[in-house]
């Protein structure tokens, strides 16, 4: 028995059994449907995306084991007025989170180290070191009247001084120009009801504070759920909610804001669910309609809708004992199958329509449907998950995954579109046509198109030729941050932290085999031009300690004494601040005459003045503002100076535990200059890095390899799906002819997407080259219908039932991926975009190049 034959069986059996094998359907996908809402679940665990089995996946491995203090990390990034503000809210916060242990499970602060300032001054060279050591004795008067009475009453009797010193032209205000701005500043503020603590690190800190950059990080290990759509998102809710109740968040002087690996993938898969539920109803009416333009009848209609249903229940029940997990990307398995299985049930009703009109009777024409589009919706299925599982044997996992369920799907789709939607339309009883099914205004608009061959298959020569020309300049966005809404907290967060090195995500690691070993592999990294600074183990302890510590030694014996700590002030009290302030003012006013009306120091006579008589809740909340951390920047000053030689040794633990394993090996960091975060910049970054250390592993290693794995995976999986697909055609059309011609069609859809994308400059990312398999799927089940009906003899092709079904099976995938385009993820936007490109070519080859190349073969069969 022949193919034909045999489908032509298969749907007269299911129309003649029509209750059973509705019934039995039904029952069938409610029981899919029970399985595949029991067993099939979603992991958003992003490294089940990639074979565990890859080298760069193998380093990602090795270095999460060494070090999973830096794994599913929320990164609380606090910004604030002034670096003590920005202190003291991550440590409040820290204690906070340390203290919510069902969030979260680790809390540190890696830039809040005792060590770290102690040895501060050290990390300045040698001449800055000696400048700020300069301008600290310079004002050993003024830290010695602070350091003895380390409260406003003392801060204005150090400004009395000041202006004494200028009454009997002793003293040179300029170099204190920019604390005596801070004081009327901060003393204006105060005045105002806007009291804002002063920053004494800023003042005394000798640029310590500035070299730390602006922003205080806390990390924090959260407590995942890997079932839920966003895993984090109880941890960060959690976190918000801490700082929310922050002293200095409260009243606006500091802000936390949330990044790091955690939040980017919560918030990536908040802003793709975000408007989906929309998105999706508008996509169905859309559907809807285009499916009553089709088939024009709801007795078809529902068919087609119900066989759409048990194909997607049966898939997911497929999906649910082949995977168990569906992956970030395997999860659109029910977009891709509904989009290409809704075209097989149009040009099954379409073509059913067109049999009823020709042979009246319904079991007729159902059998003549099946001996005429059952084959050809067959090679269709078979080469659609031909193109899908292609993916099955690459190290792209996310996509294999997707592949194997996808083209299982198309297998699926097809024997519910042979076996239980003839069944559908039995019991549906649509009525018989009047009118011809093809659109008149088709076959004229082939007319032309068939006068005017030459020209047209000149144009799409020369598109093809473009595309080819193009095919280089089609670039690969490898940074999977591009496909991130970059207006959500995490993003723009992130954005701003990559500003500095210290903070940059674009890193390569290496671990080397002792402490040595590291410091020679940092010092020839160095040298490299795409390598903006190389962090390890030694990099924590000084350079030129034998230049700085007499410098610091030296300071420390003229300031010792004036920083020496004392007995406790007496408390201060308002009428204190009153009298200093009234103290301070007399002695200012003295000086005026040698003063320029705009000198700090004649703003703060004002300021005092008006302090004199303010209220004591103002007097206290001033001495607040001006005092509150200058006893901890003293106290910091006192142990800078009494500095001391130190050795990798006298690293706290803690802190060496980023650099050194148990076993003494010793991470090196790179990081890539600003003009290397590209993807290309990346590329040639890893390659230099990887010249000298082959084993660099990292993040810019990470998101190379991906880049590379999935383009190898897609390279792969095309030659495989296009070889796959060839032969298909082959078995199918017996013709070299036939499948060079449907080969070929399939091939200038591609290069006209080519075209189309480079034109519009939208580089391919994670997210879009989905579209990809999409484009073999569909591209070669439109071609194979117009080859398959010119092989049976028809000459005209726009005209007819098989456009017809075409033109609105792509109008519903359209709408299907369209809607994707309107996402406000970019990645998903992307994916959308590219898949209305690809269609769009598609259907232009098909409904336009195809009759006018088949044209020429009117005399072959």
């Amino acid at each position: 028995m022949n193919l034909p034959r045999l489908l032509s069986t298969l749907v007269e059996r299911s129309s003649r059994h029509a209750v059973a094998v509705v019934l039995g359907g039904l029952l069938l996908a409610v029981l899919a449907g029970w399985l595949a809402a029991s067993r099939l679940g979603v992991t958003t665990d992003t490294t089940t995306l990639f074979s565990s089995s890859l080298p760069w996946r193998q380093l990602d491995i090795a270095m999460a084991r060494d070090f999973p203090q830096f794994q599913d990390l929320l990164v609380a990034v606090v910004d604030a007025a002034s670096p003590e503000v920005a202190e003291q809210t991550a440590a409040d916060l820290t204690k906070a989170l340390a203290a919510d242990p069902a969030h979260f499970t680790q809390v540190r602060q890696p830039d809040a180290s005792p060590y770290l300032e102690k040895v501060g001054l050290m990390f300045l060279d040698t001449k800055a070191l000696g400048g700020v050591l300069d301008k600290t004795i310079d004002a050993q008067p003024f830290l010695g009247q602070l350091s003895a009475d380390p409260s406003a009453r003392g801060l204005f009797a150090a400004m009395a001084l000041m202006a004494m010193g200028v009454e009997q032209g002793q003293a040179d205000l300029a170099p204190f120009a920019p604390a005596l701005q801070a004081f009327h500043a901060a003393l204006a503020g105060a005045l105002a009801g806007h009291p804002a603590p002063l920053s004494w690190q800023r003042l005394l800190g000798g640029g310590l504070a500035d070299q730390a950059g602006p922003y205080r990080i806390v990390l924090a290990r959260p407590v995942l759920d890997y079932g839920a759509l966003e895993p984090g998102g109880a941890a960060s809710a959690a976190l918000r909610a801490a700082a929310a109740k922050l002293e200095f968040v409260q009243s606006g002087l500091a802000h936390v804001r949330l990044t790091g690996s955690v939040a980017l993938a919560d918030e990536e898969f908040a802003t793709v669910a975000e408007g989906a539920a929309a998105a999706t109803a508008v996509s169905i009416v859309l559907v809807l309609l285009w499916l009553v333009l089709a088939v024009r009848s709801w007795r078809l209609i529902v068919p087609i809708a119900a066989t759409l249903a048990l194909g997607l229940a049966l898939t997911s029940a497929f999906a649910a004992l082949a995977v168990g997990k569906l992956n970030l990307i395997s999860v659109a398995f029910a977009i891709l199958f509904v989009g290409i299985a809704v075209d097989f049930s149009i040009q099954f009703c379409v073509r059913y329509r067109e049999m009823r009109l020709a042979h009246g009777g319904a079991e007729m024409a159902l059998r003549a449907t099946a001996m005429t589009v059952g084959p050809q919706v067959l090679v269709a299925a078979i080469a659609a998950a031909a193109g899908f599982l292609a993916f099955v044997p690459t190290d792209f996992s996310g996509v294999a995954e997707l592949g194997l369920i996808a083209g299982m799907g198309m297998l699926i789709a097809f024997a519910c579109t042979l076996g239980f939607l003839p069944a559908a339309l039995t019991l549906a009883r649509p009525r018989g046509e009047v009118g011809e099914i093809g659109y008149a205004w088709a076959g004229a608009l082939e007319r032309r198109v068939v006068r005017a061959r030459a020209p047209v298959l000149a144009g799409f020569a020369t598109l093809a030729l473009l595309g080819l020309l193009l095919l280089p300049h089609l670039r690969f966005d490898s940074d999977p941050l591009h496909t991130k809404d970059a207006s959500t907290e995490a993003m723009r967060t992130l954005h701003d932290l990559m500003g500095s090195p210290l903070t940059s995500p674009y890193t390569a690691d290496i671990l080397a085999p002792s402490r040595e070993a590291a410091d020679a592999l940092a010092a020839r990294l160095r040298k490299l031009k795409l390598v903006d600074q190389v962090v390890t183990l030694s990099s924590f302890v000084p350079e030129d300690q034998k230049a700085k510590l007499p410098l610091i030694a030296d300071a420390a014996s003229i300031l010792g004494a004036t920083l020496a700590p004392r007995s406790p002030a007496a408390p201060v009290k308002p009428d204190d601040i009153r009298l200093a302030a009234r103290t301070a003012l007399a002695q200012i006013d003295e000086a005026a005459p040698k003063l320029a009306k705009d000198d700090p120091l004649m703003l703060i006579g004002g300021d005092l003045r008006a302090l004199s008589k303010a209220p004591d809740d103002i007097l206290m909340a001033t001495n607040e503002a001006l005092t509150r951390f200058l006893p901890r920047q003293l106290d910091r000053l006192r142990r800078a100076l009494d500095a001391a030689p130190v050795t990798v040794a006298d690293i706290p633990p803690e802190l060496a535990r980023d650099w050194v394993l148990p076993d003494g090996q010793v991470r090196v960091q790179a990081v890539a200059v600003a003009a290397a975060q590209d993807s290309q910049g990346l590329h040639d970054f890893v390659a230099e890095v990887r010249g000298v250390a082959p084993d660099a592993g990292g993040s810019a290693v990470s998101i190379v390899g991906s880049a590379d794995t999935i383009v190898g995976a897609f390279r792969t999986a095309a030659i495989g799906a296009i070889l796959a697909i060839t032969l298909l055609l082959g078995l199918a059309l017996h013709r070299v002819a036939d499948v060079a011609l449907t080969m070929a069609a399939l091939l200038l859809s591609a290069l006209m997407t080519v075209v189309v994308t480079v034109a519009l400059h939208l580089p391919l990312n994670f997210a879009n080259i989905i579209a990809l398999p999409l484009l073999l799927g569909v591209g070669v089940s439109f071609n194979i219908y117009f080859v398959m009906n010119w092989r049976a003899g028809h000459r005209r092709f726009l005209g007819t039932a098989t456009a017809r079904a075409i033109l609105f099976s792509a109008l519903t995938t359209a709408t299907a991926f369209g809607s994707l385009a309107a996402s406000r993820h970019p990645g998903t936007a992307s994916m959308g975009l590219l898949l209305l490109i690809s269609l769009g070519c598609t259907l232009a080859v098909t409904l336009i190049f195809l009759p006018a190349l088949l044209a020429g073969e009117e005399g072959e069969k």
